[in-house]
């Protein structure tokens, strides 16, 4: 039974109220707005009945459970079947217990019609009260356009009708069918691109875009609407926040850049993952790095038996410990400090912790750094130290070895590229026939957002000091994915892999950085005006477009939407002996041998200036 708290006691007594003026009410109404003398009697000595009878069948309804601010469509039904039933009780009791007031016949049908009028209305009264919908206090809220008038708009128009800070004033869409109705109460005043008239007639500051299913594309182009309307771009939560239950679609945020590079959610082997996964040792390398310090934190979701986390930096692996120490208390995890390049470090290691499946992610991977200067250290990090991990691997029985490649390795023009595409070539030579082996397994995927090195720190700071923002070259494009959706992906194709594969994640769209600087400018408050982009020209190495196949490579489709298998061409192993060899001798080699070694290796390798005479230009083969 409901507890009688003072609220409840209210309600009680509001219904008997208007249970009793109801009931009067149908006299009223029955003698034309007039109940005779000789008719009070009768009224107030079966009033004495109905009430009590009434106040009961709302209580066993349920009706004093809810709470009025939030009373909707099934509070209403609770209140139609309630009253509908004591308009069959009330005269069935009056005849029981021969109560011989005279009722006439009508008041039996005026009595429930008033009854639910009343008790809806109040209720509805009060919710519209509370949340602000008499108009008395609009003034005082901020007037917000809606772009978009789909489902999405809908439940927002439904949770900010409680809002104390935004009044939506209109609705913008560009569907014929959709322009001129209303919805909830607000009219869908025109297409998107008529924001500007409207916001300028109706005084908005803020408009949000309530368009969470649209390609990145459709948001794009509201958030530039925005922008040249001079209203202030805010956008409903995501699909994964809201299923968090921490925000609701009230709860409006700023725009951000990955609302602007839109990327679909990924769906993936929960099952399958926790077989792989659970229970097991797993060894990252790099683990400090972005890549790596994400696939811990994916991987984490899984209960392995114990994560090793290896790092050369030591800073790096004590901020990815300290990070664990808090989010993750119960996952037992090793911080281990080593270079992948000495042998009896990487065996100790394998030796002491026997992980079932190492994710390496440890690689040199800037650009520029590695092409000048540093093209023997690329060499000796990303393809000995993947061989040395590798091998060790294989000999210590691990189940599987998932390496993180990248799109560079394609037709590469620059050294940092070719090594990691050297690296693809170890784990394709050390792949063999016989099913219990370990299994290696390579991954592309081009830039990341937010990464370490990579270009969106890079132009934030620029921006916080107040430009200008540097870009290489007016036509440069890239392909990004977020850090966490690069890590479930690389999780799925460990999954997966039966060996030998290099696997290639769907990266969208290439995006031109020119517009990535100036949406990110846009986002910042400014514009161009105020912060310069400044074309820079393109550094040693880099290419204007990057691709992830090779010319002779196709792909193969897999089970998953966002992964692909590449063909590559075959490897012939024997030149991995040789490759060993020069890549441990003593001496430091110099830029140029580095170069020409690469040539003779890896038959698509084209450095930069090669690459920029070639006229094809680096344009993208997909």
């Amino acid at each position: 039974m409901t507890r009688l708290n003072p609220r409840t006691a209210l309600a009680v007594l509001h219904d008997a109220l208007a249970s009793a003026i109801a009931w009067l009410a149908g006299y009223w109404l029955r003698f034309n707005l007039g109940i005779p003398q000789e008719y009070w009697p009768s009224a107030l000595d079966t009033l004495m009945w109905v009430v009590p009878l009434q106040v009961l069948t709302f209580w066993r309804f349920g009706l004093y459970r809810g709470i009025w601010r939030f009373a909707s469509l099934p509070d209403l039904r609770r209140i139609l079947f309630a009253v509908g039933l004591t308009a069959l009780l009330i005269p069935l009791i009056l005849f029981l217990f021969r109560i011989h007031s005279v009722v006439p016949r009508t008041v039996f049908v005026l009595d429930p019609i008033c009854l639910l009028l009343i008790m809806g209305g109040s209720r509805l009264a009060y919710r519209a009260w509370k949340e602000h919908r008499f108009g008395l206090f609009d003034d005082t809220r901020e007037p917000l356009l809606v772009l978009g008038a789909g489902h999405a708009a809908a439940s927002l128009l439904r949770d900010l009708a409680r809002s104390r800070q935004w009044r939506v004033v209109g609705l913008l869409d560009d569907q014929p069918a959709r322009q001129g109705r209303d919805l909830y109460g607000a009219a869908v005043l025109g297409r998107l691109d008529s924001l500007a008239e409207h916001a300028q007639r109706l005084g908005v500051k803020h408009a949000v875009i309530a368009m969470p299913s649209v390609s990145h594309a459709v948001r794009r182009h509201a958030a530039q609407l925005c922008d040249a309307a001079g209203v202030q771009a805010l956008i409903v939560p995501s699909f994964d926040e809201l299923a968090s239950g921490k925000v609701t679609l009230s709860n409006l945020r700023k725009l951000e850049l990955d609302d602007l590079l839109g990327r679909d959610p990924v769906e993936l082997d929960t099952a399958g993952l926790h077989g792989l996964l659970g229970g097991k040792t797993i060894l990252i390398s790099g683990a400090g790095g972005s890549i790596g310090a994400e696939l811990a934190r994916q991987l984490a979701r899984y209960q392995p038996g114990r994560l090793i986390l290896l790092e050369l930096g030591e800073f790096a692996l004590y901020r990815i410990e300290q990070e664990f120490s808090e989010q993750f208390p119960a996952l037992p995890i090793t911080c281990v400090i080593g270079d992948i390049r000495q042998r009896a470090i990487v065996d100790d290691i394998l030796e002491r912790h026997q992980p079932q499946l190492v994710f390496h992610a440890a690689a040199y991977k800037h650009v520029p750094l590695m092409e000048q200067h540093n093209a023997w250290q690329a060499m000796q990090n990303n393809v000995l130290g993947t061989w040395v991990l590798a091998s060790a691997a294989q000999r210590h029985g691990v189940e599987r070895f998932v390496m993180i490649s990248t799109d560079k390795a394609v037709n590469p023009t620059n050294v940092m590229g070719a090594s990691k595409r050297l690296a693809e070539m170890v784990c394709q030579s050390l792949q063999r026939a016989e099913p219990a082996g370990t299994r290696f397994v390579s991954v592309r995927f081009g830039n990341v957002l937010g990464s370490s090195g990579s270009v969106i720190p890079r132009f934030q700071q620029q921006i916080a000091a107040g430009g200008p923002v540097t870009v290489t070259h007016p036509e440069i494009t890239r392909y990004f994915m977020s850090i966490p959706e690069a890590s479930q992906l690389v999780l799925q194709a460990g999954l997966m892999g039966q060996g030998g594969e290099i696997f290639v994640l769907d990266m969208g769209e290439p995006v031109r950085i020119a517009d990535l600087a100036r949406d990110m400018i846009r986002l910042s408050g400014y514009s161009e005006q105020d912060i310069e982009i400044v074309y820079t020209g393109l550094r040693p190495g880099e290419k204007l477009y990057e691709e992830l196949l090779a010319d002779d490579e196709h792909t193969l489709p897999t089970p998953h939407a966002k992964l692909r298998i590449a063909r590559a061409r075959n490897v012939d192993a024997g030149w991995l002996a040789h490759a060993l060899t020069w890549l441990q001798q003593p001496q430091v080699v110099s830029e140029a041998e580095v170069k020409q070694q690469l040539a003779r290796w890896i038959a698509e390798y084209r450095p930069a200036a090669q690459a920029a005479a070639s006229p094809a230009g680096g344009q993208p083969h997909r």
